[in-house]
């Protein structure tokens, strides 16, 4: 959909995961409260329990977003730079996101505020893959895979409940 001449998009939240602890397995819920400066409620971030909390000036940990379209093409055999064909499982949980969308450019909201149901956030920066995620899933090759369409981290900006089927639009 075109509007002022510039391109529109609107997407929408598949699924939302939080985790208690630090590589505890991600629990899917139907609906989660977002604080700004905390995080997730119910999440280890939110609790100061996660991997990298002990590296706050790393930041931009307060939620993870990842697109469903990245971990299709993971399964349907993404060809990494080297030609060979991946075809790695990857459910939205064990991608160890927040929040799984469809039809949302996360690369493009670096820097941007976007709407997630009542919820404003602010991209804060790519969520590039890291090693303690491929050792957690057990999948070699995943950094490799994810590198560059790891999904996207974001600031809290208004406090709110963001649900399962919510609508992910540009602010």
């Amino acid at each position: 959909m075109l509007r002022c001449g510039a391109v529109s998009w609107q997407g929408r939240v598949v699924a939302l995961h939080i985790a208690p602890e630090a590589g505890a397995p991600m629990v899917s819920v139907p609906e989660v409260r977002a604080v700004p400066g905390r995080g997730l409620v119910g999440d280890r971030y939110y609790a100061g329990r996660g991997y990298y909390s002990a590296r706050p000036s790393y930041g931009g940990r307060e939620v993870t977003l990842i697109e469903t379209e990245t971990l299709e093409a993971l399964r349907s055999g993404v060809v990494n730079a080297a030609g060979d064909r991946l075809g790695i499982e990857l459910t939205a949980a064990e991608s160890r996101r927040n929040i799984a969308t469809a039809g949302v450019p996360l690369n493009h909201l670096v820097d941007r505020t976007f709407l997630v149901g009542p919820v404003r956030l602010r991209g804060t920066r790519l969520c590039e893959p890291c090693q303690y995620l491929e050792t957690l899933t057990g999948r070699p090759r995943l950094l490799q895979a994810l590198l560059h369409r790891g999904g996207l981290r974001a600031q809290i900006l208004t406090e709110g409940v963001i649900r399962v089927g919510d609508v992910v639009r540009p602010d």
